[in-house]
């Protein structure tokens, strides 16, 4: 509590401005360039499959829920700071605006893709979006039906994007298949010690 209203008291360069871009730099670093980040990707896309290439499934979920707590923390002691108070029902919906902000920075629903800075990029349209419904006053119940229809549209955009690219990775998997060679034409090649697919020149 007292690092909350350190915070809340500080006058000069915002501390929770300098705590968001370590942040961003430290969980930009680790999904992008670490086993852990990378395992995290591969749970998000199939679980099946990441537990089949020997992902430890349980040890990664643990890790990620024991991030989300200790984020959560974090924002909450950074919002008390900004309110300068503390309030059992602070931060109430803001759930909404969490989830719409991770399909607007390029989630998906299936899972598997988005970056942090995305993320960030969407926190940040919500943000505008909400100062500026606050500002043209905006009732609250009507602030949370927007912010619902752009979470949505953000999913449909994302489902239609999906169907879009499989159907031409259909196409293209259906040609790949047409003009791949034969099996035993395949087998005759190896034998010969010919790789696959060139031909021989005399």
């Amino acid at each position: 509590m007292a690092f909350a209203f350190l915070l809340a008291q500080y006058r000069g360069l915002p501390i929770v401005g300098l705590i968001l871009f370590v942040l961003i730099g430290v969980y930009g670093f680790a999904m992008q360039r670490t086993i852990v980040g990378r395992h995290v990707y591969a749970i998000g896309g199939n679980v099946e499959a990441a537990t089949m290439s020997g992902v430890k499934t349980k040890k990664i979920d643990f890790l990620v829920l024991t991030n989300m707590g200790l984020l959560a923390a974090l924002a909450g002691m950074a919002f008390t700071a900004r309110l300068t108070a503390a309030n059992p029902k602070a931060g109430v919906n803001f759930e909404l605006d969490a989830i719409a902000a991770a399909f607007i920075g390029g989630a998906a629903v299936t899972g598997g893709v988005g970056t942090v800075v995305g993320a960030i990029i969407g926190g940040f349209v919500m943000g505008v979006l909400n100062n500026g419904m606050s500002l043209m006053g905006v009732p609250i119940d009507w602030q949370q039906a927007v912010k619902g229809l752009v979470l949505l549209a953000a999913v449909a955009f994302d489902v239609w994007n999906k169907k879009r690219t499989s159907v031409g990775g259909g196409a293209g998997a259906e040609e790949s298949a047409t003009t791949a060679p034969p099996p035993e034409e395949l087998l005759e090649e190896i034998e010969a010690g010919q790789a696959p697919g060139t031909e021989v020149r005399t």
